[in-house]
């Protein structure tokens, strides 16, 4: 049985090894001569080495890579994937360039073979699309994606994108496009090249140079090849266009000709200075630094590692893993013939039947999108979508004859200063407080950021319009019939402009006729139509118009308010009333009698001031209550009782007389106007008409957010228009902006603002979306309002008065009268402590009219009860009115008389 065993074991180690094949073939197409190609050359065949170094790693398998060289040539390319997928290769690395990608990936799909590409990143090579096709790169959708987040991080706002017209540069900047569009930027211009192949001299180069040149942005990204962008920065350089003021950003082809071409040429060194460029980042590990080490021996000194290096080394090492994962499985690598290329060869001269479908391709492919490992360029795995994981780049500045890295970008963590390994194990923080990179030196050997941006040099001056205005010139308006204008708008946009660190080339353009203001929101969308570059003037800050244009900084408050006729106050003898609402000047007045009442109740009987005959008591009782505010010292002549009633009287009428004192100045010092409209809720409320000028957006407004119907609505032209309209009756009240407000009571009396501004905008000047110049003008205008500039132009056109101030005022009912409800606590703590004194005084009189007045014992006669009731109530009420002195006499002599007439006791 052992010996059977045995035999049977060996038998299936020789018949498993039978099954697997010599060699594993992977075809890989270059253009051998070329950057990418000789450094990718170099790093296939070291690990085509690596792999086949451990026999047993293939089981005793050879994996060969065979390279083509297309010779930059689309066609040659294409005959050699037909002739690798003719030889029954399991795999293809390459192409080059995603053109040849796009084409091939279809004969990939046909053929089941799989095609796995680190140089062709072009994101639109979908793996739904192109299921066969496999980037072993991170796609150019993460390098797009890095450059956006520079540009936003650095402010800039407008790009003009360089690039030759191939698929991956052109999609490429698409993809750019649509990364600055989600951050409210935008490439301004395309410059596109011819094919890297066919340019032959920098003429093309130079002419898209110049038309750069003569834009307004100064951020230009190059997209390119290593020989085009090799000539751009030189003929740059000629045009003067590496000076101080442009930013040139430079995609991986920048790095990858540094790494590979050493030393740099002084002249290639010189026209790159200031420049920054990306680079896919490799961790630093053992791996990749011993790999390093051996590239000058691999390539015999003739030419640099790159990146691109790096990711063909383990593009191979990919595949090699895959096949070793296909053949354990105990599958076996078998081919078979296209039906379909079959019948389509038969009487043709092409011999497209030689073409095979790799059976096991599918499998094959799995195992490679399923790979996990680690590799020079860091962990290798790939996502669902296919994507490599944890994309990144280095940043790196052109500095002299070498490079800076001044920062790091992964799709983790944004921008940063320090390795992006570092952050994978933090949560993902992509603030834009959390965002870093270190200095840089631009163009030009500055330090500043530069601003991205400067007015064309095309000669053309920026279009600022201006509204020609009918009414409220000192705004702004025409000059004696010129095309010149002045006004307080333009002495703020001069101003600011002159606070700008750069020329600002400008003239205005009028629009209206003159005759009736324009309308405002046809005014500010002219500026997104290109009619004006900018619109100045007296253009209110609303959320419409914040949608199409981006407004600077407000440079004078406003806000919609009512205007309405008044009428003065406190013109009239009897001003003195005016504190007090007639219900509070009742229940003091009423109240003083009730103090004065209870406290003649409670002395009546104790206190001679208060006896005699009645109209000695009752002047007592006013005269006692009155005085009783200016002489406090009163309270000690009465008892406990009423001092104490004194007492809370005194508090209260102190508090009611610092009130009316305060009010009364008020009233005196302030004009107190009066009107049936008290503001905008009883303009709302009412069916009076409402005047508003001509183009303002308070009819919009007042239809659409106050729900005032449009039949109540009156418009008018010019501040003569709204008093006559006013002092006619021709409408209620007028609702428009503050400062046109402010201007029109400067001119016009008895009208007046009523209640509070119900809206809160600003004026500014309105620029098209995410202009500079509108960042940099919102500046100057804080620099104005600091240095106060802003308030002397405003003091030279609207300071001016021809009435007394009126704005702002309110009628004395909703201001500064005392109304009832704000005192009714303390007459409630009066009455309470009225009502505990009387109480105590009653319960204590009729305690000793009861106790000094019992009925005598020895009355002869009964009376009924209706004589007896009566009798008692006279001796109540004449006990009451007696003195107490008197009625402590009369019972001291009663109870003598009564001990003198009792009987004596018998012996």
């Amino acid at each position: 049985m052992f010996f059977v065993l045995v035999l049977l074991s060996f038998t299936l180690l020789i018949g498993d090894g039978a099954s697997r094949p010599r060699n594993v073939d992977v075809g890989a197409i270059f253009s051998l001569g070329t950057l990418h190609g000789d450094v990718t050359s170099v790093a296939m065949k070291a690990a085509e080495d690596d792999v086949n170094s451990d026999p047993s790693f293939l089981g005793g398998s050879k994996l060969r890579i065979m390279t083509y060289d297309a010779k930059r040539n689309g066609f040659l390319t294409i005959m050699g994937a037909l002739q690798f997928m003719e030889t029954d290769a399991v795999a293809i690395i390459g192409p080059q360039t995603s053109i040849m990608a796009h084409v091939l990936s279809h004969l990939a799909n046909e053929l089941n073979v799989p095609m796995l590409s680190f140089t062709a990143l072009d994101p639109s090579l979908s793996p739904l699309q192109f299921p066969f096709f496999v980037q072993t790169a991170p796609s150019d959708l993460f390098l797009m994606r890095a450059i956006a987040e520079m540009i936003s991080y650095y402010g800039w706002s407008d790009v003009i994108a360089l690039y030759n017209d191939d698929d991956n540069s052109r999609n490429g900047i698409t993809a750019l496009g649509d990364e600055l569009e989600g951050r409210r930027c935008k490439i301004s211009y395309k410059a596109v090249l011819p094919l890297d192949v066919v340019i032959t001299s920098p003429r093309e180069i130079i002419d898209e140079l110049v038309k750069i040149q003569r834009m307004e942005s100064r951020v230009i990204i190059v997209n390119t090849f290593p020989k085009t962008g090799v000539m751009i920065f030189e003929e740059a350089q000629k045009l003067g266009m590496m000076e101080k003021g442009y930013v040139w950003i430079a995609t991986p082809w920048l790095t990858s000709l540094l790494d590979s071409v050493i030393p740099l040429s002084p002249k290639i060194a010189e026209s790159i200075r200031g420049v920054l460029a990306l680079r896919s980042h490799t961790p630093n590990s053992r791996k990749k630094r011993d790999f390093v080490a051996r590239w000058n021996k691999l390539s015999n000194g003739t030419i640099g590692l790159n990146v691109y290096g790096l990711y063909a080394y383990d593009s191979v090492w990919i595949i090699a893993r895959a096949v070793k994962t296909l053949l354990d499985s105990g599958a076996n690598i078998s081919f078979s013939t296209d039906p379909k290329l079959t019948s389509m060869t038969r009487g043709g001269s092409l011999n497209l039947g030689a073409l095979s479908i790799f059976d096991q391709g599918s499998q094959l492919r799995d195992y490679i999108v399923n790979t996990k490992m680690s590799g020079l360029t860091g962990p290798i795995q790939f996502l669902p979508d296919r994507s490599m994981i944890r994309p990144a780049y280095d940043i790196l500045n052109m500095v002299g004859e070498g490079v800076r890295q001044i920062g790091y970008w992964s799709n983790h963590s944004g921008l940063s200063i320090i390795p992006p390994e570092s952050l994978y194990n933090k949560p993902s923080n992509r603030s834009s407080s959390n965002q870093h990179l270190n200095n840089v030196t631009w163009p030009g050997g500055t330090s500043e950021t530069p601003r991205g941006w400067v007015f064309p040099n095309n000669g053309r001056r920026l279009r600022i319009g201006v509204p020609d205005r009918a009414s409220f010139k000192d705004f702004v308006s025409r000059v004696d019939g010129s095309n010149k204008v002045h006004g307080y708008a333009i002495d703020v946009f001069e101003a600011a402009v002159k606070l700008i660190s750069y020329p600002v080339p400008h003239e205005f353009i009028l629009f209206g006729d003159g005759h009736k203001n324009p309308n405002f929101n046809e005014f500010v969308n002219n500026v997104t139509t290109g009619v004006f570059d900018a619109v100045v003037g007296d253009i209110a800050i609303v959320t419409r118009r914040t949608r199409i244009v981006d407004f600077t900084q407000p440079y004078i408050e406003s806000g919609l308010v009512v205007v309405a006729p008044v009428t003065k106050l406190n013109d009239t003898p009897w001003a003195f009333l005016c504190p007090f609402t007639p219900p509070m000047w009742a229940v003091t007045a009423a109240f003083f009698l009730i103090v004065g009442s209870v406290i003649w109740i409670l002395e009546h009987r104790t206190n001679d001031e208060f006896r005699g005959p009645p109209r000695k008591q009752i002047v007592t009782i006013l005269w006692f209550s009155f005085s009783t505010m200016f002489f406090s010292h009163r309270e000690n002549t009465v008892s406990t009782l009423g001092r104490m009633v004194l007492l809370i009287w005194l508090f209260v009428v102190l508090i009611i007389t610092s009130s009316y004192t305060a009010s009364l100045t008020s009233i005196l010092t302030v004009q107190q106007l009066n009107s049936p409209i008290k503001g905008v809720d009883t303009l709302i409320s009412s069916n009076g008409r409402v005047g508003f000028q001509i183009g303002s957006y308070a009819e919009n407004y007042m239809i659409d957010e106050l729900n005032i119907a449009r039949s109540r609505l009156v418009p008018l032209g010019s501040p003569k228009e709204y008093a006559t309209a006013l002092q006619n009756g021709t409408v209620a009240a007028i609702v428009d902006e503050r400062p046109y407000v402010d201007l029109f009571l400067s001119e016009f009396c008895g009208f007046a603002i009523r209640g509070q501004e119900f809206t809160r905008s600003g004026w500014g000047f309105a620029f098209p979306r995410d202009s500079p110049l509108a960042v940099d003008m919102s500046t100057a205008i804080l620099g104005l309002s600091e240095t106060g500039q802003l308030q002397k132009i405003h003091d030279k056109w609207l300071s001016k008065s021809n009435c007394s101030n009126l704005n702002g005022s309110e009628s004395v009912e909703d201001s500064e009268q005392l109304k009832l409800r704000s005192f009714w606590g303390l007459f409630l703590v009066c009455g309470i402590a009225c009502f505990i004194a009387l109480f105590i005084y009653f319960f204590k009189i009729v305690r000793d009219f009861c106790r000094h007045n019992k009925p005598e014992e020895e009355a002869a006669t009964v009376p009924s009860p209706e004589s007896s009731r009566s009798k008692t109530l006279l001796t109540f009420l004449a006990y009451f009115d007696e003195k107490e002195e008197e009625s402590k006499r009369r019972l001291k002599r009663k109870r003598i008389d009564d001990h003198s007439v009792r009987p004596s006791r018998p012996l």
